[in-house]
Order: C-alpha cells, then sequence, then structure tokens
C-alpha cells in the first residue's frame, strides 16, 4: 500500500470507525486490566477523563514547528498522571488512546510503522513514568522518563522516514536528534517546572495515596 492509500485510508470514514474501533478496546483493557482482573470503573473513568484533557491540552498549540511537531499546553502531563496513578499497563494504553485519537483529528501516515511511531507508541511511552511511582521525586523523574520514551520514538521515526528533509550540514541522527528536541524539550522544561510547584505535587501525592488505599 502506498503512502497515498495510506494517508487515504486513515482520513476516510472506514478507517476512523477502525481506529475508533481499537480505541474502545483499550478502554476495555483498562477497566479489566487490575491484578485481580476485576473491572474497575473508576480507573476506566478516571483513565478517560485524563485522556480527553490530553487531548482538549493537545489542541492549545503554544508553537507549531514548521516540519511536525508542536508544543502544546502540558498535553503529555495527563498520560504521565494515569500512569503514575494506576501503572504503567493503564497508562499505556491511555497514551495509546491518545495517539490514535490525534491520528483521528491530524492524520499525516507515509508508512505502517511511522504510524505506529507517531501516533500510539510515542503517547504510549509516555507510560514508562509509572515506573517511578514509587521512587522519591516519582512524579518528576517518572515525567522525564516517559518523555524520553516519547523522544525515542520521535526520532527513530524522523531518522527512518523523515531524513531526506535534514537540512544541510545535518545527518538524518542529527537532524531527528536536533529537531525533536526543540519542541519535545521546551514543553518538557515547562511541565517540569510546573511539577515542582509544591501545591500541584502535593495534590497528586495526595490523590495517588487516595487510590492507592482503595485498593
Amino acid at each position: 500500500m502506498s503512502s497515498e492509500q495510506l494517508q487515504g485510508f486513515f482520513e476516510s470514514t472506514s478507517g476512523q470507525i477502525s481506529t475508533l474501533i481499537i480505541i474502545l478496546l483499550l478502554f476495555l483493557g483498562i477497566l479489566i486490566s487490575g491484578r485481580d482482573k476485576k473491572a474497575d470503573t473508576k480507573a476506566m473513568v478516571t483513565s478517560a477523563v485524563l485522556v480527553a484533557l490530553s487531548i482538549a491540552l493537545n489542541q492549545i498549540i503554544l508553537f507549531r514547528m514548521p516540519q511536525g511537531g508542536s508544543i502544546t499546553a502540558f498535553c503529555m502531563l495527563p498520560i504521565v498522571l494515569c500512569a503514575y496513578l494506576y501503572g504503567v499497563r493503564r497508562g499505556m494504553m491511555a497514551g495509546m488512546c491518545v495517539g490514535l485519537i490525534d491520528l483521528i483529528f491530524n492524520p499525516y501516515v507515509i508508512h505502517p510503522i511511522q504510524m505506529l511511531l507517531d501516533y500510539p507508541l510515542a503517547f504510549g511511552a509516555l507510560a514508562f513514568a509509572g515506573f517511578m511511582r514509587s521512587r522519591k521525586f516519582g512524579l518528576i523523574t517518572g515525567f522525564i522518563l516517559g518523555l524520553l520514551g516519547r523522544y525515542f520514538c520521535s526520532v527513530l521515526s524522523g531518522v527512518i522516514f523523515f531524513g531526506e528533509y535534514a537540512p544541510e550540514g545535518f545527518s538524518a541522527f542529527t537532524w531527528s536528534i536536533y529537531y525533536n528536541m526543540t519542541y519535545l524539550g521546551a514543553e518538557g522544561a515547562l511541565t517540569v517546572f510546573v511539577l515542582c510547584i509544591p501545591a500541584v505535587r502535593k495534590s497528586i501525592e495526595q490523590l495517588k495515596n487516595q487510590i492507592r488505599s482503595a485498593y
């Protein structure tokens, strides 16, 4: 299938319906992905709210890069919070939902692997934050870990599929590293600044403790 056919499929009604079905299956996975495999409606509802918040914040563009990518109003933070509150597995499903919804709103597909790297895998990688949820300063270090996961996906996609856009003096690898660092690094720095505010960090920690005590 050519890149034009792939792009046409994801812009079509059938492509969007297929994507929506996958999103619904991911939410079903969030519902029953606890350790005891019992349905957890609260986790699913909270995750759905965080997914919706991430999508809404993703529409607030502070700066748009010329070759794709943008600095948004903290759109990565809700997915990091989902992973921090409910663990890596649920956070990754929520992140993949955000990526797939973004695929519906802003599809740009030239290859199946590029689609996976730029959409579900990139946002799903933010859930690596959940690995740090039991550590000291886990929220901030977890966000940085999740950000590095998304950055890796974006760099890999840039090297493999968009190297031809590298300007003179850059290789595909060095250009992808630099280009993706500019907007992800800027948004990441802004988000870390917000997470360093004591009141914000304290509120999130209290919420995490409430969730843990409920299980």
